[in-house]
């Protein structure tokens, strides 16, 4: 783990640095290839930001709205930089809000748009199982591997290594470059949730600290991949055998 990264006598958190640092890269990659989808590099860098910036507002605010009592002493500590006051699924919400509000408001061609922000997604995604590691969230199962890893007074499996590596195989096969001339819109965002879909139902079974299902046999975020990855690949399926929506057109 690496919580903290001291520079020059400033303790600075390093989970969400690595976070920020994919996000960065993400939307700078989106933006360089966005024209292949017909949309101005500079729409798809302030649709990845409007995001960001309402998934951080709307975390803290909804965190805010469901224990009012953590507040009360000190209004101001809603600005604090305490990580622990944060609702991530409130802020997911209200980030995914803002973007279809902005896509709408610039008149963005919505599969063209997930084509487009596709690239940001998979560096996001790649950055995301790094943070963990830093952080010791999302741990691997108890293990006896030679490539376990100490952690939290038991040796695991580095199953944010696994998912970082994943990660980083999809992000090849679905680099900006290698996408087809005139490939339908849509395809690419597609081929990314389902191979992220399929990458987190092989190994959520490594985690130790997954929500079962008992009478299924199947963990929670198992049930949710294989949900994900039948929706997707139904979706990649059915635009596919309509050739006239293509990237770059509207």
């Amino acid at each position: 783990m690496l919580p903290f990264l001291n520079l020059f006598g400033v303790a600075i958190a390093f989970p969400p640095l690595v976070l920020i640092l994919g996000i960065w890269l993400g939307a700078n990659l989106s933006e360089k290839h966005a024209a292949k989808h017909g949309i101005s590099g500079d729409q798809i860098f302030n649709l990845i930001f409007t995001g960001l910036a309402a998934y951080i507002v709307g975390g803290r605010l909804s965190y805010a709205a469901q224990h009012p009592s953590a507040f009360s002493d000190n209004l101001l500590s809603i600005f604090s930089r305490n990580f622990g006051l944060f609702d991530p699924l409130g802020g997911f919400v209200i980030g995914l809000i803002a973007i279809v509000i902005y896509g709408q408001r610039k008149k963005l061609a919505a599969w063209q748009t997930l084509d487009a922000i596709t690239p940001a997604l998979a560096v996001v995604l790649l950055a995301l199982p790094l943070a963990n590691l830093a952080s010791g969230e999302a741990f691997g199962a108890v293990s006896e591997l030679p490539w376990a890893i100490e952690l939290w007074g038991a040796t695991r499996h580095p199953v944010q290594l696994y998912e970082a590596l994943a990660a980083g195989l999809i992000l090849w096969q679905i680099w900006p470059g290698r996408i087809q001339k005139g490939e339908t819109a849509g395809l690419e965002f597609l081929r990314l949730l389902s191979y992220s879909a399929f990458a987190r139902l092989l190994f959520e079974g490594f985690r130790g600290s997954s929500v079962a299902v008992s009478s299924l046999n199947l963990r929670v975020a198992q049930l949710a991949a294989w949900l994900t990855l039948a929706g997707a690949l139904w979706l990649y399926h059915s635009r596919k055998t309509r050739p006239e929506v293509k990237n770059g057109k509207s």
